[in-house]
């Protein structure tokens, strides 16, 4: 009886054992091997010292190495390839063979790879990082500071004077080859710490840097103008040396239909007093310097009865009124006018009740501002057509156009009593935008003529809070005053401060309200004095929204 205990013990102490053992089994299950997951940064992992990239990855314990490449063009080419067993590394002369370019923007990929190359990951895009600027006296150029054929350079005095310039195209990257011989330095321009290099081609891209001696103390890159209006152009009135304040009237009496007014750069002009009834186009000479030629009014430009005018252009102006309750640049009430384009083109428009005001059968085709700053526009705002439609329908502007500008203490927007073909607001900066309450598109001119056509584009923009007259803090603004029921709005990269808002049922369809996190003194600089530059750095639209002169570059 024991021995029979025994062996059935026996069999099941082995049974057991094989039960135990299958279970081991599964549990010590083998999956299959994949490749390596794509090399990450860590934390600003991707930055510069210097002429220096530092390139820091997250360590990958199942990765043998890693290969970085860097590139200037995305990648069409490739600069360095770099093999490391380690995951940071400092992109320098010691490690490619050569120093980087300074102020440069550079690509950065990746990839992780295993002991087997069948593990190796896929390439991962790390981003954009620029060098540093080259440690330099030199002050980096204003808009103002460069023309057609020339170039004005300045620098800090610090350290040894500096004694010659050198002219480079803008692919010579080590500045090996400079265009003309050097310039010397003269003991007045070093005084001055200003040079004006001449000689220079238009709508062309140059390296200019000084020297002292043979120490290069820094270089800096202009992009001349296109080329200047030619006085001698039989279609060119040049006053420039006629700084009489009514010198613009005067030549815009005598001018021929289509002739361009050269005034100077820095003169103030009055308006002209006499009607419009032919195309003239009004621009500034090239100059150096940041003060515009002025063009001042008490009132407005008027225009005839019966005229039909192809172009009116303001070009490199400033435009001022005496009093934004009372001034306009053109407010006329008159019968069969026809303007083909108004244009303002790099122009100041400050100080006027409306930029433009049309009434009775007074037709534009196309109201363009382009990379401008508009200042202080009282209650007929940007543009108002303000006569009811008629049999035909009478006053009206067909096409509105707000590109590459800044808007600032703007009372209303866009009005008007019938249908517009299309408006398009691009690449612009807006705040103290539609004084509280108020209007930013009013279209009132009643059923089948209350609409825009071609419907309304708004993009790459940013919108702060309104601009509150009282000073207590109250914001909100109607979108959609009166009609634009069966108008399409297209809203693309538009951003606007928390403390925009609009008042409810008038909301623009699509539009995003607030969707930047802080308000426009968080975001800008000093809004209240047009100094739009971004005071938020982590701000997602600073590279691609609002007016591009106050953009950060990578």
């Amino acid at each position: 009886m024991k021995a029979y205990k025994s062996h059935i013990q026996t069999l099941l102490f082995i049974f057991l054992g094989m039960l135990m053992f299958s279970a081991c089994e599964k549990d010590e299950e083998v999956f299959e091997r994949t490749r390596l997951f794509r090399p990450v940064l860590n934390e600003n992992g991707l930055t510069s010292i210097g002429n220096t990239v530092i390139v820091n990855m997250g360590s990958f314990k199942d990765a043998s190495y890693y290969t970085v490449e860097i590139s200037r063009d995305t990648f069409q080419t490739v600069d360095y390839t770099i093999e490391t067993d380690t995951s940071y590394i400092e992109v320098n002369e010691d490690l490619v063979g050569e120093e980087l370019l300074w102020n440069t923007i550079y690509q950065v990929r990746a990839k992780a790879h295993a002991e087997d190359p069948q593990y190796d990951s896929e390439i991962a895009e790390l981003g954009n990082v620029r060098t540093q600027r080259f440690p330099s006296i030199l002050n980096i150029p204003e808009s103002f500071d460069v023309i057609d054929t020339a170039a004005r350079v300045t620098w800090e005095i610090a350290g040894a004077p500096v004694t010659g310039v050198q002219v480079y195209s803008a692919t010579d990257l080590q500045l090996n080859d400079p265009l003309f011989e050097e310039r010397p330095v003269t003991q007045v321009e070093r005084d001055s710490a200003e040079v004006i290099v001449g000689g220079l081609e238009p709508e062309t891209e140059y390296q200019i840097a000084i020297y002292s001696e043979d120490v290069l103390r820094g270089w800096v890159r202009y992009t001349t103008l296109p080329q200047d209006v030619d006085p001698s152009d039989p279609n060119v009135i040049d006053i420039r040396d006629d700084e009489d304040p009514n010198a613009v009237s005067n030549a815009v009496n005598t001018a021929p239909d289509g002739a361009i007014i050269l005034v100077k750069k820095g003169v103030k002009y009055n308006f002209p007093e006499n009607n419009l009834n032919k195309s003239i186009t009004i621009r500034a000479a090239y100059g150096f310097g940041e003060k515009k030629a002025q063009l001042y009014t008490t009132g407005n430009w008027d225009i005839d009865d019966n005229s039909n005018i192809d172009h009116i252009r303001f070009i490199n102006l400033e435009l001022r009124g005496e009093d934004y309750s009372g001034d306009y640049v053109f407010n006329p009430n008159r019968e069969n006018v026809y303007i083909g384009e108004l244009l303002f083109e790099n122009c100041k428009i400050v100080s006027f009740r409306g930029i433009m005001r049309i009434r009775t059968s007074v037709v534009l085709d196309t109201y363009r501002i382009s990379n401008s700053i508009v200042d202080t526009i009282g209650g007929y705002g940007i543009i108002t057509t303000d006569t009811d439609p008629g049999d035909p329908p009478t006053a009206r502007v067909n096409n509105i156009e707000l590109v590459n500008s800044t808007f600032n203490h703007i009372d209303t927007g866009i009005q008007s009593r019938n249908n517009s073909e299309s408006i398009l607001i691009e690449n612009s900066t807006f705040a103290n935008f539609i004084v509280t309450g108020g209007r930013f598109f009013r279209y009132r001119g009643g059923e089948g003529n209350n609409n825009v056509t071609e419907g309304i584009t708004i993009r790459n923009s940013i919108f702060g809070h309104s601009w509150d007259l009282s000073g207590e803090g109250s914001y909100g603004i109607q979108g959609i005053g009166d009609g634009l029921e069966n108008t399409i709005f297209s809203i693309d990269n538009v951003w606007s401060t928390t403390n925009f808002s609009f008042r409810d049922g008038t909301e623009i369809p699509g539009f995003p309200v607030g969707n930047y996190s802080g308000t426009q003194q968080d975001l800008w600089v000093d809004p209240m004095n047009n100094n739009f530059n971004f005071r938020d750095s982590s701000f997602g639209g600073r590279t691609n929204a609002g007016d591009p002169r106050w953009r950060d570059e990578i």
